[in-house]
């Protein structure tokens, strides 16, 4: 007995997941910890070791990883999600539609079917168990994904159209794209909800961005616990590390979490920054960090793979 294919972007999906090397994702608790800064460098060293390597800025509420590689952009296209349209002369009122729709983007007055496109996540639901097959679904557009190439990086973006609120289907999108071949580089959205869940879900390793405040140390607690809550292996870097006090290294010291990569409140960083210019191996001495940032990545994700739980404490004891 012959099994059916997959279906095209779920086979494409699969068929990704098994060749893609290391997916690493960049996240943070807040934003403006630096996480773009990490990611761009991330892929800038893996390109220069001379391995395949995809940048993915999943942000796409704000991606702005192509101010700092300036890709030449070399393929476009729009992502849909499907929405339920009612179909009058069919529908009978029957709130079958309102009842299994888990966002509350449908209600039924009398019989009237009033469809929230804003809360509709196109799962479908509606339109499968609808008994009078009075909805159909129309594909809505909610953003794109754009992908091209520079300083030896391949590089997909994903921009949720102004509006839209369902960023997660465009995250799909740009790591279904993104996923292919090499090393992944993911620069993730800030916080823990769920546009960061998505980016992260399925990854090798999290890289959590922080910096040593009150505040930093707040929104570094819930991210934690977002990876461990996904099972994900991660660690810490600390970015504008010789500021602020010592909460976040003690907090790391206390939960067993290893600091990866700590990069100081460093003028020349600030002024590439302004410069739309953040490749930090043209400091020498940032060159070597980042280096070795990404190699003790790779030893730990082989490490876990060899039967080591690291999602729980953030790394192997």
């Amino acid at each position: 007995m012959m099994c059916n294919p997959l279906p095209s972007p779920c086979r494409r999906f699969f068929v990704q997941q098994e060749e893609s090397v290391l997916k690493i994702a960049i996240a943070s608790g807040k934003g403006g910890t630096g996480k773009t800064t990490i990611a761009v460098n991330l892929a800038l060293t893996i390109a220069s070791l001379g391995q395949p390597v995809t940048l993915l800025d999943c942000d796409v509420e704000e991606p702005n990883c192509r101010l700092f590689l300036k890709p030449e952009i070399t393929g476009f296209r729009p992502v849909n999600i499907p929405q339920p349209k009612v179909l009058e002369e069919r529908c009978n009122g029957c709130g079958v539609c309102a009842h299994v729709c888990e966002y509350h983007a449908l209600i039924v007055m009398g019989k009237q079917v009033l469809v929230f496109r804003e809360l509709c996540h196109g799962c479908g639901a509606c339109f499968w168990l609808c008994p009078e097959k009075a909805i159909v679904e129309e594909e809505h557009p909610i953003g794109s994904v754009e992908e091209g190439i520079s300083h030896g990086i391949r590089f997909v973006q994903g921009q949720l159209n102004i509006g839209e609120v369902m960023s997660p289907a465009v995250i799909r999108q740009v790591r279904l794209q993104g996923e292919i071949t090499g090393d992944c580089i993911i620069d993730s959205p800030p916080g823990t909800s769920c546009p960061v869940v998505e980016s992260v879900r399925g990854t090798d390793f999290v890289l959590l961005v922080t910096e040593p405040t009150p505040f930093g140390l707040h929104d570094l607690t819930l991210a934690v616990g977002m990876a461990r809550a996904l099972s994900r292996p991660f660690a810490v870097a600390l970015n504008r590390c010789d500021a602020g006090d010592e909460g976040v290294r003690s907090y790391c010291k206390r939960e067993g979490i290893e600091i990866l990569l700590s990069i100081p409140d460093d003028r020349r960083i600030a002024e590439s920054y302004a410069r739309g210019d953040i490749d930090l191996s043209k400091l020498p001495e940032y060159r070597e960090v980042f280096d070795c940032c990404y190699r003790r990545i790779a030893a730990l994700v082989k490490k876990g793979q060899n039967g080591i739980d690291q999602g729980k404490r953030g790394r192997a004891a």
